[in-house]
């Protein structure tokens, strides 16, 4: 059962349930005359109710002056990849419908009328562009199998080759609402993007040598392809990493966010390039943030949105001068932007944003205004619920370096007492955290602060949001300096009164279940509970069995492990495990290739041998880096704040008891019935 500590809720506060039940707006487009805006919801299945599985994804439309929003395509859907045609009279979208084996491409009337199909392939299609004429697409999908070998497979030769029996993706040119489609071009390598050009006949594309999630972090290339002949007229001279690419509307030039160097643990620089080829330029070479979103809003103007530290801008540069608009457009301080589109006189956008009061919603913004405004109330009966106080909180690390995280607060605080604490530390290392909604399942924000606990965040250094420099700080001395700065900042919160110096738990996903593991061993003494994800134990055998080892080498590590055994070693939680007296659940997806599931199980039994402390192993089937079906991702909930509480603030000694109770102890009674039944 249950910890009964968990197991009280008020009507006022966020329980793991009702995180559980959350929507969130997924993606944004306005349309080119700026007036609409479609957006598609992420909406949770509901355990014990719904069959299991990932979110529904919806498609909503809203107008952008009064934000009265229509459901268009909506229940048991998942639709992807929404787009506008040229004229603003039809939205696209990708979704599998009906009787379609594949994900198909769809044409929905703006004004009236169903979905009718537009394009298909014997495969899912997984992106696609519009040709400026309104007639014809590209389409991206990985080559089917080949019958042959399908008929082998159903003999039961299902033998995988590891690394090399995968399928490119390559691009297939149709006409709307024509079934026939040509053989793919004949591009060498895994497309990843593609956009049609404006103006004439070209692809911008962005292509890496294999499907290997390496490459795609590492190796991603942009390139200038013709259509129809699917010859390379330019190639751009980006290296490292790469996310999103863009044309000009003169299609003159190609806008990136793109990597400084190879280094760089993360793309988030501004770059431009002659779309005939040659050297990139960054726009905005003395920004200490990183950008994360862009869109051209004429020829010789770009808008864009940065992470300055724990905020969020959108500004303006001149994609020729580099010069920038004298403010920013949206300052910081309002919410948290996470993406952007722009109408097509780049006078009015769609942003998606969250607080930390609500996830993220539909925010729109024209010319002028000094903060967006909200479009969207996805969660009726949130503005109900009693918020902590969230805070920015700067302090210094031991050898002077400023950092700073968010905190929030323990609900309905008392002044001069201290607090249990929850470190919550991010994944990445390139990423950070920003002053937004900062609650999800595997992370305590507002559930563990309406139990009387804090939550701190730290972005400790390598994170990003401070530029290429702050973010490299980390690498080539894992667990170093940077799991030093997650000390220094309980210190902090113990200095100023906050937090009980006894009562400190640690958990974080990822880079951040590495440092939960470090915590829980080197640091032992610091910590009285850890929950480890999908984190790092062996720093050795997660170079051999990782699906990103040139990425762990390039931004994190800078050398290989044949350069220095020893040192990887002694960065590993499971070296450190005589010493660990942390209480330790630990929880992994059990087809986890980013981070093997072997990590957490060598940990497990390092440290259930030693016996100095209570560990617990959890595993998902089905799931990988992170949880992603509905049923796992509420048993994550319940797990972390059974652990933290019992350790916390309970009775501590002995794990508590291994089941769960699903239930939740807010709803009605007659509801929980229904749902047995």
């Amino acid at each position: 059962m249950l910890n009964a500590i968990v197991s009280k809720a008020a009507d006022d506060v966020l329980t793991p349930h009702r995180v559980a039940e959350l929507r969130a707006v997924a993606s944004a487009v306005i349309s080119p005359d700026g007036d609409r805006v479609a957006y598609t919801l992420s909406v949770p299945r509901k355990p014990k109710v719904d069959d299991d599985g990932e979110p529904w994804i919806e498609l909503w439309v809203t107008d952008t002056r009064e934000g009265t929003a229509r459901p268009f395509v909506t229940g048991k859907v998942n639709v992807g990849a929404v787009r506008w045609t040229e004229d603003g009279r039809q939205i696209a979208f990708l979704a599998k419908r009906g009787d379609d084996k594949f994900k198909s491409l769809y044409l929905l009337p703006i004004d009236g009328g169903e979905a009718r199909k537009a394009a298909e392939l014997a495969v899912d299609i997984s992106s696609y562009s519009l040709a400026p004429d309104g007639k014809r697409v590209a389409l991206v999908a990985s080559e089917a199998e080949p019958e042959a070998k399908k008929k082998l497979q159903d003999k039961g030769f299902k033998a995988e080759i590891y690394e090399e029996d995968w399928r490119a993706a390559k691009i297939w040119l149709a006409t709307l609402f024509e079934k026939k489609t040509n053989a793919p071009l004949a591009l060498e390598g895994h497309v990843h993007q593609i956009h049609w050009s404006p103006v004439d006949d070209r692809l911008l594309v962005a292509i890496a040598p294999t499907p290997a999630v390496d490459d795609s972090f590492t190796r991603q290339k942009v390139q200038v392809v013709e259509v129809p002949s699917g010859k390379v007229l330019a190639r751009i001279d980006n290296v490292g990493k790469l996310e999103s690419i863009a044309w000009s509307p003169d299609g003159k030039r190609v806008g990136l966010i793109a990597a400084a160097d190879v280094h760089d643990p993360s793309a988030g620089r501004l770059m431009v390039a002659e779309a005939a080829g040659g050297a990139l330029r960054d726009l905005l070479p003395g920004v200490l943030g990183h950008v994360t979103h862009f869109e051209w809003a004429g020829n010789d103007s770009i808008k864009y949105v940065a992470a300055i530290g724990v905020e969020t801008v959108l500004s303006s540069v001149n994609a020729v001068s580099g010069a920038e608009d004298p403010g920013s457009l949206i300052k910081p301080g309002g919410p948290i932007l996470s993406s952007l589109s722009l109408s097509k006189d780049g006078q009015r956008a769609a942003l998606i944003a969250s607080a930390p009061t609500h996830p993220p919603e539909l925010f729109v913004w024209s010319a002028g205004d000094a903060t967006p405004k909200r479009r969207t109330e996805s969660n009726p009966g949130l503005e109900k619920i009693r918020f902590a106080r969230q805070e920015v909180i700067r302090h210094k690390a031991r050898d002077g370096l400023e950092l700073e995280g968010l905190l929030i607060r323990p609900l309905d605080e008392e002044a001069g007492r201290r607090y249990p604490l929850i470190l919550a530390v991010h994944g990445g290392r390139g990423a950070h955290v920003s002053h937004g909604w900062l609650t999800s399942y595997s992370l305590p924000g507002q559930i563990a602060a309406a139990r009387g606990m804090a939550v701190f965040y730290p972005n400790y250094r390598g994170s990003t949001g401070r530029g290429v420099a702050f973010s490299k700080l980390g690498q080539g001395d894992a667990a170093g300096k940077e799991f030093d700065d997650l000390v220094d900042a309980v210190d902090h919160l113990i200095a100023i009164g906050l937090v009980d110096r006894a009562k400190v738990g640690v958990t974080g996903g990822s880079y951040g279940g590495y440092a939960t593991a470090w915590c829980s061993t080197r640091f032992t003494e610091r910590f009285a509970a850890g929950v480890m994800f999908v984190g790092i134990s062996d720093k050795v055998s997660k170079v051999g069995t990782t699906d990103i080892p040139n990425e762990e080498y390039y931004v994190h590590s800078l050398k290989r492990p044949w350069e220095d055994w020893k040192f990887l070693l002694e960065r590993s939680p499971i070296y450190h495990a005589g010493q660990g007296r942390t209480p330790l659940l630990i929880l992994h997806g059990k087809d986890d290739p980013r981070v093997n599931v072997g990590q957490s199980r060598e940990l497990y039994r390092h440290l259930k041998l030693h016996n100095q402390a209570p560990v617990r192993l959890v595993l998902y089937p089905g799931e990988v880096h992170g949880n992603r079906k509905a049923a796992a991702r509420l048993d994550y909930t319940l797990r972390l704040m059974q652990w933290m509480e019992h350790y916390l603030k309970g009775p501590a000694g002995a794990m508590p008891p291994m089941e769960i109770d699903y239930a939740d102890p807010t709803a009605p009674k007659e509801a929980e019935k229904k749902e047995e039944k």
